[in-house]
């Protein structure tokens, strides 16, 4: 018989003839990371509430990705990881670190995140040291730890120092008017599976600051998802204007996060207590 386990998947395999029952742990395919490659919009939600019970409600809202925001807001080390254990089987899990930081990402590999977003990538450089820090040797400098950790289901998934490159995935974020301008390269950089537009930091930077919808912002932004998608890369992009969302899903964003839950809990807190004036 076979079930599913988080973050590996259980096979037990019955042997007739010495009547035993050989237990083989396997680590789970990232679904989010193969449907990259397809033309298709997976659609995501930002979670900054830091609760799991909050993670759970969004998980369960049917969501393709989640975003476990740990640059801002209050998310550590310990709501993240009960956050992975109620979102997994029902939405992906997307762990956004606070910088390009090679300790700290793996250590959010190590408690069971596959997919990594790390923001404020400017350089190739700094993508090719994001790439490192994602992937053991000699593809990477990933430290080695597994046995002690919950990406391997403590040490029950044998071989996952000879799996886990293939299914970690790399989002690198892309933010200011340095990274646009060094957007080819950062492409160009093996190990990098999808790039995402952050247009807050971008408007910011333009001198759009709170205006990220502004149209010389918007023009940089499309120009950058465009080239993004030409070279054969996923691109990504948050926004809660929906009329945006849906003119980005047109092009064919492939990974793009509709909202944040902070801002769909204000909203609707907000519009409940307007109807009863």
């Amino acid at each position: 018989s076979t079930r599913h386990s988080d973050p590996g998947r259980l096979r037990t395999v019955r042997c007739r003839l010495h009547q035993i029952c050989v237990i083989v742990m396997t680590l789970a395919k990232n679904l989010f990371k193969a449907r990259l490659a397809k033309p298709e919009t997976q659609i995501g939600l930002w979670m900054a509430l830091a609760h799991p019970g909050a993670a759970e409600i969004c998980a369960g809202a049917g969501f393709d990705w989640l975003v476990i925001d740990a640059e801002h807001g209050t998310n550590g080390l310990a709501e993240i990881i009960a956050q992975l254990r109620v979102i997994s089987g029902s939405s992906h899990p997307v762990v956004r670190v606070r910088e390009n930081d090679r300790a700290l990402i793996k250590q959010m590999l190590d408690i069971g995140a596959q997919t990594i977003l790390v923001p404020m990538i400017e350089t190739a450089a700094e993508a090719q040291e994001a790439v490192g820090s994602v992937r053991y040797p000699p593809e990477g400098a990933r430290g080695v730890g597994a046995a002690l950790a919950r990406a391997s289901d403590y040490g029950r998934i044998t071989d996952y120092l000879h799996t886990a490159n293939k299914q970690v995935c790399l989002l690198v974020q892309v933010e200011s008017c340095k990274g646009i301008d060094a957007l080819d390269e950062i492409l160009a950089v093996e190990g990098v599976d999808g790039v995402f537009v952050g247009p807050a930091d971008l408007a910011a930077d333009m001198g759009y600051v709170g205006q990220p919808e502004a149209a010389p912002v918007q023009a940089v932004v499309v120009e950058a998802l465009s080239r993004i998608r030409a070279a054969g890369k996923p691109a990504g992009i948050l926004t809660s204007n929906r009329e945006l969302a849906q003119r980005y899903a047109l092009m064919g964003v492939e990974f793009l996060a509709v909202g944040a839950d902070v801002g769909v809990f204000a909203r609707g807190l907000a519009e409940l207590r307007q109807a009863f004036p």
